[in-house]
């Protein structure tokens, strides 16, 4: 039986583990990008708790890690982007879409409007405007869906921005979330050596995607085959794969990595660790998307296999623990031990606070570490502070110069430079907790004992 803790820090991201433990960031699998900033793009007016304030708002460009551009809108209108920020595919449930019932007709508008249609000679007339250039479609767009994303009482300044903008916001659909460009599932295995460990399912709608084998197949032995145990370098939606461990293989992990060029499907949440804006897919050139997968194995004992993913629904992080191996594996998370059977699987939900970070280590049997480290972030500004926007500083010139009047101020929807600030206001408000803490047990009843 094995123990394992785990550390969480609220404000800011603590260290803890090993080194040598395996960083594991919730992604599980897609497209990964770097925030470039606003490119095409009107203004609008959003008004909150009788105050008013100018924004730009239209449509970003990020750059693809490995090759490939994406367009995309922000669901977030009243939290800041951050310049350069990472973003990674993510699912409706890791976002401030999950429980919004009218995400779907966010989608609708996404597939109903420009990028995706390009001839703005007929979306003006379906829109009743008289003409449309790309900075007013963009920004009639990007008002429509600040409408069903944040609820917000947003209009666009050009007339004929707002025409479109009332057209999609009355016409829009229910549309189902689209499928991942790429995942893998699940992302983590364990089995004995000697056996095939797996399987592990390719989700993708790419044609085929590229299989990369562990880097040290050739030393290890281990292979990455198919059903039929045959070595695969390729596959395709659905396929299934295994590591194929030697037996006489001393005890150990290896890892596989899937990458395919393809277009990832509009209406794709993006969401960044740093609580930068949370963006939404209107278009993507061919870009590269992977997926990485990880085996563990033994040859008894406890063998498990973590993974973890957010639940906005359930507030927390679900960690999935699996054991293939003939004794009980335990760990002990938040103050509470979990133990996972021999041959079982089980969730565990770590609860946690809107914009809290995390950081823990679950340690195992024969140098086994995982590390998950990230910040819960399934709230628009908006929800997350009372529907009460809150203030910022003077915006960067990232942010497209907007201006504010009516004495209220708005988070721009291009950048600002508060973010340091918040980050300093966290920490300052974590050692003040702190402190009072500790006065706290300093005024203890004298007569109340000890607890050394």
């Amino acid at each position: 039986m094995t123990l394992a803790t785990g550390a969480l820090a609220a404000g800011a991201i603590a260290g803890a583990g090993s080194a040598a433990a395996e960083e594991t960031p919730q992604h599980k699998g897609g497209a990964l990008a770097t925030l470039g900033g606003l490119q095409t793009y009107g203004q609008a007016v959003v008004r909150d708790a009788g105050a008013s304030q100018q924004v730009p708002a239209g449509l970003f460009e990020m750059s693809v890690d490995g090759g490939g551009t994406l367009q995309t809108y922000c669901v977030d209108i009243h939290n800041p982007t951050q310049k350069d920020a990472e973003y990674q595919e993510t699912p409706w449930s890791g976002t401030s879409l999950n429980g919004n019932k009218d995400a779907g007709r966010i989608r609708w508008i996404l597939q109903n409007s420009y990028p995706q249609v390009n001839d703005l000679a007929a979306l003006a007339h379906k829109a009743g405007a008289r003409a449309l250039t790309e900075q007013a479609a963009a920004a009639g767009t990007q008002v429509a869906i600040w409408r069903y994303s944040d609820s917000a009482e947003v209009e666009a300044v050009d007339p004929q921005a707002e025409k479109l903008a009332d057209y999609l916001y009355k016409s829009a659909r229910g549309a189902a979330e689209p499928k991942a460009s790429l995942t893998l599932d699940p992302p983590a295995v364990s089995g004995r050596a000697g056996e095939r460990v797996g399987p592990v399912t390719v989700r993708t709608d790419a044609d085929a995607v590229s299989v990369t084998p562990p880097a040290d197949a050739l030393a290890s032995g281990v292979k990455v085959v198919g059903k039929d145990g045959k070595p695969v370098t390729s596959a395709t939606d659905g396929s299934q794969l295994f590591f194929d461990v030697p037996e006489d293989a001393p005890d150990g992990s290896a890892a596989l990595t899937l990458q395919a060029s393809t277009t990832v499907p509009v209406g794709r949440a993006f969401a960044s660790e740093t609580r930068s804006q949370t963006q939404i897919l209107a278009g993507s050139s061919e870009s590269m998307v992977s997926a990485t997968a990880s085996a563990t194995w033994a040859k008894d004992g406890a063998i498990p296999a973590l993974s973890a993913e957010k639940k906005c629904a359930k507030n927390g992080v679900d960690i999935t623990a699996s054991n293939k191996g003939d004794r009980p594996f335990t760990f002990r998370l938040m103050g509470l031990k979990h133990t996972i059977e021999a041959g079982t699987s089980r969730t565990v939900t770590i609860p946690l606070q809107e914009d809290q970070a995390y950081d823990f280590t679950i340690k195992g049997p024969n140098g086994f570490e995982k590390r998950f480290k990230g910040v819960l972030d399934c709230q628009t500004e908006s929800k997350a502070i009372g529907n009460k926007a809150e203030p910022v500083s003077d915006p960067s010139p990232a942010s497209a110069g907007g201006t504010s009047t009516g004495g209220g101020d708005l988070a721009e929807t291009g950048g600002s430079n508060a973010t340091p600030m918040i980050a300093g206001i966290a920490v300052v408000m974590v050692v003040l907790g702190a402190t009072a803490m500790f006065l706290l047990r300093k005024k203890k009843d004298p007569t109340e004992p000890s607890e050394d």
